[in-house]
């Protein structure tokens, strides 16, 4: 169990809730926010970088209010939190939130109504305490085995690490067995890609072979109901351009992979799997519910491989809205239509369940 260290009475003092805007920082997925605030009436905050800027000023149709910062964490600055609250600011949290502002700062300090469960965003971790491993083994999801050092390895392994420079990167490799691992680990450290400290904080897993997706869900508490509205793939750099280049040219160039996200976009999965990743999905929210209440709120994901035999294998997971799900901005998503008789993106449905929440009399349900 948890203690909360913000009451919704409390964040929501003072807000006029006929004029609420809607905020985010402004990096990952912040655009689909903006603009499904937009559809839904809403005023939007995008919470800037300096240097940074430049799609948030440009887009001019979703963007109200700009905030310009010298760095996103300055957004705890007292005069900064004031401001947005003048504003009636709710945060909708993204990736770029949890690591530029940090987990502490956003429990402990931002006083300013986030939509969804705040203190899940940790949870997004795969070492330590707060790990999501432990919710899939409470859900019962089937997940990746995980082995705590290089010498545990035994199978073909995916090693999952920061990177030595860009800390808030996931490096990765992939390995054979112990002795590729050790090898391939110290080729990056030699070039400089990661250091023997990523290697202390590695996440190393069983190397799943299947079909990847991302499955984006959306907890509404209005509807009481777990929404499956979209499923996209990521594009990877510079693993997207490797795959295109013949198998004997890749080997000869002996270029290090790397799976940094740069894209994404849409995909579907065959209708048979449908019910498996309702009941996956299902299963997810009620662990978490009953481990780290108030649960999931809102949107959240679960990135999975489908298997040969039809197995679903999760991961990996976020609390919050993901970045493909911009993949459907301004379009909608192909099974958000099935609920709504129209298509919508995760960042409209995220502004529909607050309207719905401030007309029903019970926003405090949905913002911690």
């Amino acid at each position: 169990m948890i203690s909360l260290n913000f009451s919704a009475v409390e964040l929501l003092s003072g807000y006029d809730l006929r004029n609420i805007s809607i905020g985010a920082i402004a990096s990952h997925s912040a655009l689909d926010v903006f603009d499904g605030a937009k559809d839904e009436g809403f005023a939007t905050v995008a919470i800037c970088e300096k240097g940074r800027e430049l799609p948030y000023v440009r887009f001019k149709a979703v963007v109200d209010k700009v905030v310009l910062l010298n760095r996103f964490v300055d957004v705890v600055r007292n005069e900064i939190i004031a401001e947005l609250r003048k504003l009636n600011t709710i945060i909708i949290p993204n990736r770029s939130f949890a690591v530029y502002v940090g987990y502490d700062n956003i429990e402990n300090v931002l006083k300013i109504p986030i939509f969804g469960n705040r203190y899940l965003l940790k949870w997004e971790e795969r070492v330590g305490k707060y790990s999501y491993y432990k919710l899939l083994d409470a859900a019962g999801i089937r997940r990746p085995k995980v082995f705590e050092g290089l010498d545990d390895i035994d199978r073909p392994v995916m090693v999952k690490l920061p990177e030595a420079v860009r800390r808030f990167e996931r490096g990765f490799f992939i390995a054979v067995d112990r002795d590729d691992a050790y090898r391939k680990a110290r080729e990056l450290i030699n070039k400089g890609i990661i250091n023997e400290k990523s290697l202390d904080n590695a996440s190393i897993e069983e190397l799943i072979i299947g079909a990847h997706f991302n499955v984006n869900y959306f907890r509404s508490i209005v509807l009481n109901d777990v929404e499956l509205l979209s499923i996209d793939r990521r594009i990877q750099s510079n693993l997207d351009g490797l795959i295109r280049i013949p198998a004997k040219d890749q080997i000869s160039m002996e270029i290090p992979i790397r799976y940094i996200e740069v894209g994404h976009e849409p995909a579907t999965i065959r209708e048979s799997l449908l019910n498996k990743l309702f009941m996956v999905g299902d299963a997810f929210v009620n662990a978490v519910d009953a481990l780290v209440p108030p649960g999931i709120i809102g949107p959240f994901t679960l990135q999975l491989m489908v298997t040969p035999d039809l197995d679903i294998v999760v991961y990996d997971v976020a609390f919050r809205i993901g970045g493909g799900t911009n993949a459907y901005m301004g379009i909608g998503s192909q099974y958000s239509k099935l609920y709504f008789g129209r298509p919508i993106s995760m960042g409209r449905r995220i502004a529909m369940e607050i309207k719905w929440s401030i007309d029903k009399g019970i926003l405090e349900k949905v913002i911690t």
